[in-house]
Parts: structure tokens; sequence; C-alpha cells
């Protein structure tokens, strides 16, 4: 599946109101804070690594996003792309410690 495929399959579940922005991006901060809460119970309180867990929480954060560019009439296989885009950019060979600490901001 592309991403623009899941972006309209994903909107189809999307209840929308005059305040879609303002739920997605919500949304998405509170998915992406149970994410973390998963990375933080496993590396420093001893969980096992659930990875169901994951990803079914990294799922949700892909909706809402996707839901926002779609939003914002973005295809989200354009943001995507344009980040790989910035990233080739920025590590052309790779990431290293060194191209971090002295890579131009664009």
């Amino acid at each position: 599946m592309d991403f623009n495929d899941y972006q309209k399959l994903a909107n189809r579940t999307l209840y929308g109101n005059e305040q879609v922005l303002t739920n997605c991006a919500l949304g998405l901060a509170g998915e992406t804070g149970e994410l973390i809460d998963s990375i933080k119970k496993y590396t420093f309180h001893g969980h096992d690594l659930n990875k169901e867990e994951l990803v079914k929480e990294m799922g949700d954060v892909l909706w809402y996003l996707s839901q926002i560019a779609e939003w914002a009439d973005i295809p989200f296989e354009e943001v995507a792309k344009q980040n790989i885009e910035k990233l080739q950019r920025r590590y052309p060979d790779g990431f290293s410690k060194e191209a971090s600490l002295n890579r131009e901001e664009s």
C-alpha cells in the first residue's frame, strides 16, 4: 500500500466537524505519548519489548499524521518524499555524528 492509498482509506474513519485539525493535533500528541510510554517501560522499567503494542501505537500516530495532511490537502506521499529528500541532502553518505554536528540548516 502506498502512502496516498493509506491516507484515503484512513480518511474513511475520520469523524469531522469544524475542529478536525485541532482534534487530529491533540490525537497525534496523545498517541505519540502512548508510543513513548511503551518505549519508556521497555527502556527503564524492565518490561519486555511489546512489538504488537509498538505497531498499534505507530499505526495510530500514522493515522493522525495522514489526516492532518488530508485536512491540509497535502498528499501523504509528498510528506514522505520531501522528508527523504531532506535526509539525503543532510546526510548524503548516511547518518554520522560528524555530519550531524556540521550540517547546515535549510
